[in-house]
């Protein structure tokens, strides 16, 4: 038999908590009101209460943006186009930020060589710009060396990334 997962998102870890302790009687075995919070963040897969109030919630994806993006990107993973969308145009550049090596220095030749790869369009100069104007790479100030920007890449970037590898 297959689980459905049901998602629930509980506002207040500590009133839940109260309440499920109240309705699940007066046993004089039941844990305090610090231990059920604990059991509560250890069931949701945390290490403990406190583990589970540092972690920060989860973003939820930009669907639209997300939509957009995988558009302009054939079923091999190559770009066809470039997008109109800032937005979207920022969300592309993720796939090429991370074929590019990371802690290495390139020539312009090698960066072209990895954008190229990914491209079914010949404008590899307008992603390189791209991808230094949106701060995933830098370059010297003579063009010779180039070398990507390390950086952690944004919820829709890291989705984007993964549907496209």
């Amino acid at each position: 038999m297959s689980k459905d997962m049901t998602p629930l998102f509980i506002a207040d870890v500590s009133a839940f908590s109260k309440s499920l302790r109240k309705s699940l009687g007066e046993a004089e075995k039941l844990p305090g009101h610090a231990a059920m919070l604990s059991l509560i963040a250890k069931a949701a897969g945390y290490r403990n209460h406190q583990h589970l109030r540092a972690t920060p919630p989860e973003q939820e994806l930009d669907q639209l943006a997300m939509k957009r993006a995988l558009r302009v990107f054939d079923d091999s993973g190559r770009m066809t186009r470039w997008p109109k969308h800032t937005k979207v145009q920022g969300l592309c550049l993720w796939p090429f930020w991370a074929r590019l090596p990371a802690r290495e220095d390139l020539t312009e030749k090698q960066v072209n060589a990895v954008l190229l790869e990914g491209l079914a369009f010949s404008d590899h100069v307008l992603l390189r710009r791209s991808l230094i104007d949106h701060g995933l790479a830098e370059r010297t100030i003579d063009g010779s060396v180039y070398r990507r920007i390390e950086r952690k890449p944004t919820a829709e970037g890291l989705a984007l990334i993964s549907r496209l590898a």
